[in-house]
């Protein structure tokens, strides 16, 4: 058992090092643009790339999915048919649907809920998301070939070209906020150049109804589930601009973005997680492994959210060289959102692990039941607690969904694909970090505590797992075997 799990950590340590890497580049542009843009301007860039999250999904179509399930297999078709098919498919979807958006920017400023003179940023939005849904499938082929230093690399360079034009365009070129949509749009062009060799090696004009048929039946389910999931991660900002203005959604989104640590091990471990669940399905120890996985998985990132919340305020205070923070002093109002936020992605992240029994048995088509619950969930409660607490509200909103989402996967993949998790160790982990994390609240409500004297907490959190014995020096050394 552990030498799946072994192979699954090095799959994820790989993932994790592109993940990690590209998200730790990609987050400097936080501090970049909160200490350059004012709220109200970050606040528009906030709400157009949630507009361009929901609209992802539209230009994939769930493709992505329906090719690393049948690729994996090869029920129907040959390699090549099971990748052009679907990469036809998803090439023919976006084309359209960007030459709208392109075509269309100036009536559409409305919908993007933005003023009319940043007509030409929707056009940018419609190249960005053309390029970006035509090298799924090329992406997915890597990860599914354990390609994953290739994938890393091209990630990477994606990111430090992203990132190095932001800079060079809004320091030295004055450019506002245009340039961030131009930084994004040369990195994805080039994300499509470097991937074009995988495209060219494996394509054929071939077209396979039959697979065609299938890879569409699979995958339909996942469009409604994916325009949930990420109605779940992004309409906060539409909601936050219609009941207050751009300034607020711009403090929301970059005390979001403090949520990158939670959001790095849920991304490194998704990678990861799909095509190892695919491939191992029929193992005969296959759910033991699956149960010990989410243990782990939850071990880690609980520790991993308490430490975050107990030292997060004295991280962002920290002065930085050349006389900035991590995020600009009028953005701080928000930190109060980041402990919600961090245990919002550690309930993703469970979520994630319980997919595989939806996954194995082919019973996608309860996922947009699932992520429709969610996504009604948080436009409710959105427009319910914004008006009472403001972006916590919001905070509050997602954490709300996120628990909807993981219950209910919960449910379905118990109910086709039973695990015998180990239930008495996670309800252990939950209640040591609850009687932590409560405590620590607790004092900071009536009392200031030096960050030195917050180690304590971590600390008294690891002490009591081993207290509990929901984690041994045996269980600690396999691991790290």
């Amino acid at each position: 058992m552990f030498d799946k799990i072994k192979a699954l950590s090095k799959e994820t340590l790989i993932y994790g090092t592109n993940t990690i890497v590209g998200r730790f580049l990609g987050f400097f542009l936080v501090p970049f643009y909160t200490n350059k843009f004012l709220p109200e301007e970050y606040g528009i860039i906030a709400i157009i790339y949630a507009y361009i999250a929901i609209l992802n999904v539209f230009f994939s179509i769930g493709l992505e999915s329906g090719y690393m399930k049948f690729s994996s297999t090869l029920e129907i078709g040959s390699k090549k048919e099971n990748f052009s098919n679907p990469f036809l498919l998803t090439f023919s979807n976006s084309l359209i649907l960007a030459c709208v958006l392109f075509f269309f920017s100036n009536e559409l400023t409305y919908v993007f809920q933005i003023d009319a003179k940043f007509s030409y940023l929707i056009k940018y939005t419609s190249l960005i998301l053309f390029f970006d849904a035509i090298v799924l499938i090329p992406f997915a082929y890597l990860r599914l070939h354990n390609k994953a230093r290739s994938f890393a690399f091209i990630k990477i360079t994606n990111i430090v070209v992203n990132v190095a034009l932001n800079v060079i365009l809004i320091l030295v070129y004055k450019m506002g906020i245009e340039a961030v949509f131009i930084s994004n749009l040369v990195a994805s062009i080039l994300t499509f150049l470097m991937l074009l060799p995988v495209l060219l090696r494996n394509f054929t004009f071939q077209i396979n109804k039959e697979l065609i048929k299938e890879i569409i039946r699979f995958s339909l389910p996942i469009i409604p589930a994916g325009i949930a999931a990420n109605i779940v991660q992004t309409i906060s900002r539409p909601i936050l601009k219609y009941l207050t203005d751009d300034s607020v959604v711009g403090i929301y989104q970059a005390s979001f973005r403090l949520g990158i640590l939670m959001m790095l091990i849920v991304s490194m471990f998704e990678f990861a997680w799909r095509p190892f669940f695919l491939n191992n399905a029929k193992e005969p120890n296959a759910k033991q492994v699956f149960s010990k996985v989410l243990t782990i998985f939850i071990i880690l990132t609980s520790f991993i959210f308490l430490t975050a919340s107990v030292f997060i305020e004295d991280i962002v205070k920290l002065k930085l060289p050349f006389n900035i923070y991590l995020i600009g002093k009028p953005y701080w109002d928000g930190l109060s959102i980041v402990p919600v936020i961090l245990f919002s992605y550690l309930l993703y992240g469970i979520y994630i692990n319980l997919m595989a029994g939806i996954y194995i048995e082919k019973k996608t088509k309860y996922l947009p039941l699932i992520t429709g619950l969610a996504a009604l969930t948080n436009v409710i409660a959105n427009f319910v607690l914004i008006p009472l607490y403001s972006y916590m509200g919001a905070a509050i909103a997602t954490l709300l969904s996120y628990l909807v989402m993981m219950l209910s996967i919960y449910y379905f993949s118990q109910k086709y694909y039973p695990v015998n998790y180990e239930y008495k160790k996670i309800g252990l982990i939950f209640l040591s970090l609850g009687i932590v994390t409560s405590l620590f609240f607790f004092i900071i409500n009536i009392t200031f505590i030096p960050w030195y004297v917050k180690i304590i907490f971590p600390l008294l959190y690891a002490l009591l797992l081993f207290g509990f014995r929901t984690i041994t020096l045996s269980s600690i050394r396999s691991l790290k075997s």
